[in-house]
């Protein structure tokens, strides 16, 4: 049986049709995609696909609206016509695609994808994909690249325009990874494509295409910022007042958070961020809303984020529980300051969906006490912590027991 519009109207089936296209234009498309081009009775896409297709384009063109209508409204409301959609390169690799496929079935769907400017990239450079990191810049912050600078690694940036190279070989320069190489390859594809190379330290290239990919080959100084692979990152990589979760306890405290990909955490009293921080840099799906009572941490939470490469992040500035009203329901809670006021505890539990995790850290008695009774009364795990760390007492070394950590992780049922 056919689908249904948003009217209850018949569609046709594969009704829209999107194509990848690159820069070199018709001539890059083969025969299918032309004659597709050409049945459209509607075209969307950016001024400049639709110039490089309008001399076998017969339907009537319709650039995209700016500000771009993620909605894809104009799109839905042609449900049924012999509609076509033109995306750069790969419409599912950070395109088009992508977002329409949230809206449309696939089975109302014909796609013809090009080679992605990542693809053509790597076989520029003869660099096999499985074994490099690829990240899209386009639109969104460049502390996106900072947990993907590891020693030795090869990049693929997508980028927003022509600035946006010489702002990350700053970036790198500032970090301690000014050694790197940086390619930029232009215009990929079409007759004005160019490639270019210098280290990040150096960068003087100008009148760079705004089509552009960057490729960047990692070299890190003595004092690079890398941020391991594991959890427990050191205490040094966050700005803090003391109010952090300690690097042995924070890892300890992930572990029995257990971050499962596309979660979300609330991180309640969050200090420095450094819990919800850890749990975001775990996957890119990761979320986080980090609720923090003291302004001054709240914002030292968000700059610590963008440091760490997690500039999605989301703080909320506000004493729980009354902060928490009408947050996204969270896949796991951790509570690590201001667990023992009023109602804290109460709010946690009862918003936590079936099946999330609660982990509650206490180091006062009153909070620990809190925690005790919610474990008699609920069960889950009681866990008591105590680290000790060597140092000097006089010429020699001594162990100095930090404080006691007990905690209580529960899943909800």
């Amino acid at each position: 049986m056919p689908a249904e519009g948003p009217r209850g109207a018949k569609l046709t089936p594969k009704w829209l049709t999107i194509v990848g296209i690159g820069e070199d234009g018709l001539a890059g498309l083969g025969d299918e995609a032309k004659q597709r081009i050409a049945q459209a009775e509607i075209i969307f896409g950016g001024k400049r696909h639709l110039a490089l297709v309008a001399s076998c384009a017969k339907g009537e063109p319709h650039p995209w609206p700016v500000p771009f209508d993620a909605e894809m409204a104009d799109v839905l409301a042609l449900a049924g016509r012999r509609v076509c959609v033109l995306a750069s390169g790969d419409p599912f690799f950070h395109g088009v695609g992508a977002t329409l496929a949230r809206k449309v079935k696939p089975q109302e769907m014909h796609v013809i994808p090009a080679p992605s400017a990542v693809s053509l990239a790597a076989a520029r450079l003869g660099w096999a994909l499985q074994d490099i990191e690829t990240v899209s810049l386009h639109g969104r912050p460049l502390d996106l690249i900072r947990p993907l600078l590891q020693p030795g690694a090869r990049i693929l940036a997508l980028t927003s325009d022509s600035d946006a190279p010489a702002a990350i070989a700053r970036l790198l320069t500032e970090l301690d990874f000014g050694a790197s190489r940086l390619t930029i390859l232009e215009a990929l594809g079409g007759p004005s494509e160019n490639r270019r190379t210098a280290r990040a330290d150096a960068f003087d290239l100008e009148n760079i295409n705004p089509l552009n990919v960057l490729a960047i080959e990692v070299e890190s100084g003595p004092d690079a910022r890398v941020l391991p692979l594991t959890s427990g990152l050191a205490d040094h990589l966050f700005d803090h007042d003391g109010q952090i979760t300690k690097r042995e306890i924070r890892a300890i405290t992930l572990s029995a958070l257990a971050p499962k990909r596309g979660e979300l955490l609330w991180d309640i009293g969050a200090g420095s961020g450094s819990i919800g921080i850890e749990w975001m840099l775990a996957h890119p799906s990761m979320r986080t809303i980090a609720i923090e009572a003291d302004p001054i941490r709240a914002a030292r939470t968000g700059r610590n984020a963008a440091a760490c490469g997690v500039p999605g992040l989301v703080v909320v500035e506000g004493s729980a529980p009354k902060a928490l009203a009408r947050l996204d329901t969270p896949d796991a809670i951790f509570i690590g300051g201001g667990g023992s006021d009023a109602g804290v505890l109460n709010a946690a539990i009862k918003a936590l969906r079936t099946g999330g995790r609660l982990v509650a850290n206490a180091v006062t008695l009153e909070m620990e006490a809190l925690l005790l009774a919610r474990h008699v009364s609920l069960g889950g795990d009681l866990t008591r912590i105590a680290i000790s760390r060597a140092s000097p007492v006089g010429a020699m070394q001594a162990w100095r027991p930090a404080m006691p950590v007990t905690q209580w992780s529960w899943v909800k049922p």
